[in-house]
């Protein structure tokens, strides 16, 4: 229903028409809609049927100001009060009804409207000034206190409302774990723990500190697939929110004599993202590959927040991607394995204190160096297991199907042969993971 009928029909609706009124050209009296918003009607237009914005019907209430300039065309809303109507189909009786509740819907007064352009279009603020915002009881029965965020919701969808990237965020939680139950296959322990991490993170009202979580697992596993579903799950525009930063090792910091100037221009750019943003994420991809100074620069970020701090980081998500530990991950899947178990019987608990020990021996890698782990930084350590051949298969029917190409069982068992397998004697994993699975289907396009 579009809104201007929405607002019509009211929470009732029309009687004998399906719960919804409609006027005589499908679209309310302008002269009526301008009384709703407060606005009077232009000389010489008076009585005229408005025009929808843009050709398009059910515009929301942002574009109720094309209704009220009365800039439409049609039969005259005054001839049709008229004795004419009597006996049509405006006849007094129905005609009484539909204007007492236009009464109704009056409650969207002058000053409401005035309220709402101040709050979303930022436009006649100085009007308001001195003046109380609207009560409690205040707005319309259907819409009630909810109708202003709704209305920012939805014009924020089409633009940047406001200064900061704050209204573009939508933690999608639903989504994010019903995508991960879709499309990440093989990683039952890193669905769980990254789905019950970020939720728990998100519903805590006063956290203590960042939320931290590190990616471990060989190539191709779906670290940066799971890192690039929370990004847009958590905010409307995904990786490229003002909100997210994404940082790689070798891109980013490749040289360690400029380690100095590094150290400082990331400083800065979390600073300045979590001034702009109060729910920040930063990604770190390669982070083996990180310069442990890098990690001890940015760990007072993920520390305990330091009420002495005028910005608050508690509110802070930092995912690090690392190939780090994927051999251990890799072994105990494969102990599994001979010992005739299923891999869904291998738990976080016993993969993450495996991954805790490996990391904390003296190594020439930057956990192993910085003040991380030594600290207990790292909230959860999330591993990734290898993947089998029919997880392959998976992986090459959502090839298929992303890009809307039909395929065969004889098909995605082609693409999964053209994979390498270890160890040798069984090959049981994947050497890649589903690393390069797009581009291998195009050997199965004529």
């Amino acid at each position: 229903m579009g809104f201007a009928a929405w607002l019509v029909a009211g929470p009732g609706g029309g009687a004998g028409t399906g719960g919804r009124r409609r006027w005589r050209g499908g679209d309310p009296p302008a002269q009526e809609v301008s009384s709703r918003l407060g606005r009077p009607e232009p000389a010489g237009r008076a009585g005229a049927h408005p025009q929808p914005c843009a050709g398009t019907r059910g515009w929301p209430a942002a574009c109720c100001c094309c209704w009220a300039a009365g800039g439409g065309r049609g039969t005259a809303w005054a001839g049709e009060q008229g004795p004419a109507a009597a006996g049509g189909a405006w006849g007094g009786a129905r005609y009484e009804a539909v204007k007492q509740h236009l009464g109704a819907v009056g409650a969207l007064s002058k000053r409401y409207w005035r309220y709402l352009a101040c709050k979303v279009w930022q436009e006649g603020c100085e009007e308001e000034e001195g003046e109380p915002g609207p009560s409690p009881g205040w707005s319309l029965p259907l819409v009630g206190q909810d109708y202003l965020a709704i209305l920012s919701a939805w014009y924020c969808s089409f633009s940047e409302c406001c200064k900061t990237g704050d209204c573009r965020i939508v933690n999608n939680i639903t989504g994010l774990e019903a995508d991960l139950a879709g499309q990440l296959h093989g990683q039952h322990v890193a669905k769980e723990v990254v789905v019950r991490a970020v939720q728990g993170f998100l519903q805590s009202p006063r956290p203590e500190k960042a939320l931290v979580l590190s990616f471990h697992g060989w190539s191709g596993t779906g670290k940066n697939f799971v890192a690039r579903m929370v990004a847009s799950h958590l905010y409307r525009d995904g990786l490229k929110s003002m909100c997210v930063k994404t940082f790689i090792s070798l891109f980013h910091f490749p040289h360690h004599t400029y380690m100095d100037s590094y150290k400082a221009q990331l400083e800065k750019q979390i600073r300045e993202t979590v001034q702009l943003c109060r729910q920040p994420l930063f990604i770190f991809d390669e982070a083996e590959k990180l310069h442990f100074s890098l990690l001890d620069t940015i760990k007072p970020f993920m520390a305990h927040y330091d009420h002495k701090s005028q910005v608050d980081y508690r509110r802070s998500i930092f995912l690090f991607l690392s190939n780090l530990g994927g051999n251990t991950i890799n072994e105990v899947a494969l102990d599994f394995w001979r010992a005739g178990r299923a891999r869904e019987e291998i738990s976080v608990e016993f993969l993450e204190q495996r991954l805790r020990l490996e990391l904390q021996e003296p190594a020439e890698n930057s956990y192993a160096r910085s003040h991380l782990i030594k600290e207990n930084l790292i909230d959860f350590f999330v591993p990734f297991l290898p993947l089998e051949y029919h997880h392959v298969k998976l992986c090459a029917r959502d090839a298929f199907l992303a890009r809307g190409l039909p395929y065969t069982e004889a098909a995605l068992d082609e693409v999964a042969r053209m994979m390498v397998f270890v160890p040798k004697e069984v090959k049981l994993f994947s050497a890649q993971g589903c690393k390069s699975i797009s581009q291998r289907i195009n050997y199965f396009l004529p």
